[in-house]
């Protein structure tokens, strides 16, 4: 399957701000974003404004890198959020944020979504119990999700988790730090979404 291998602080500096793709050291001075806060490449100090298309687009570029979704992938969550009874770009919202890579990281088991993404592809996710390696797997109300046991004790699952328990979890999950398990006990709401996104723009994108 397709996916970006690339350098993902040029990510990052292309879209102005700090996607987080890097766990802790995004929370470090070593953060590419805070050294050369300009765009990447031979052009990117060059000043220019951005607006119409090129809003939505940045918009749309920086949800997809978020979460580590290609470009078909995210259509196709688009179209099934158009169908859902509710505000669109809401809806797509909180299903990226039900995506099992995206509650893995949120739950605190890893630094980053990548690292979440790369956990639940090498099969080291249980839900309810369960082996899924699916990273866009859709989590629901009442399932459990948990680390198979030698993986609790790892070293960077253990920092990721001392770091969820300091910063907090979304209110829309329940964690239990010891037994290293998260419960999905409500859907998120566009509140808990805490990423400066203007879904709006996305919609207006692929309305066109």
């Amino acid at each position: 399957m397709a996916r970006y291998t690339g350098p993902v602080c040029r990510l990052c500096r292309r879209e102005s701000m700090k996607l987080y793709l890097k766990g802790e050291r995004c929370f470090t001075e070593k953060c590419a974003v805070d050294k050369r806060n300009y765009a990447p490449g031979q052009h990117g100090r060059r000043k220019s404004k951005t607006q119409g298309y090129g809003l939505q687009l940045r918009e749309k570029q920086k949800v997809k890198r978020i979460y580590g979704v290609l470009e078909r992938q995210f259509r196709r969550m688009f179209q099934k959020a158009e169908r859902h009874r509710g505000i669109t770009g809401e809806m797509l919202l909180l299903s990226l944020e039900r995506r099992l890579d995206n509650v893995v990281h949120r739950a605190g088991f890893a630094s980053s979504r990548p690292q979440a993404r790369q956990l639940v592809a090498h099969g080291h996710v249980l839900v309810n119990g369960k082996k899924i390696n699916v990273p866009s797997f859709e989590l629901k109300d009442g399932q459990e999700i948990t680390l198979k046991e030698r993986l609790r004790k790892n070293a960077f699952v253990v920092a990721a988790v001392e770091a969820a328990k300091s910063r907090g979890v979304p209110r829309w999950l329940e964690l239990d730090a010891e037994q290293v398990k998260a419960k999905v006990i409500a859907k998120p709401a566009r509140e808990d979404v805490s990423l400066p996104v203007q879904e709006k723009l996305i919609v207006e994108l692929y309305s066109k």
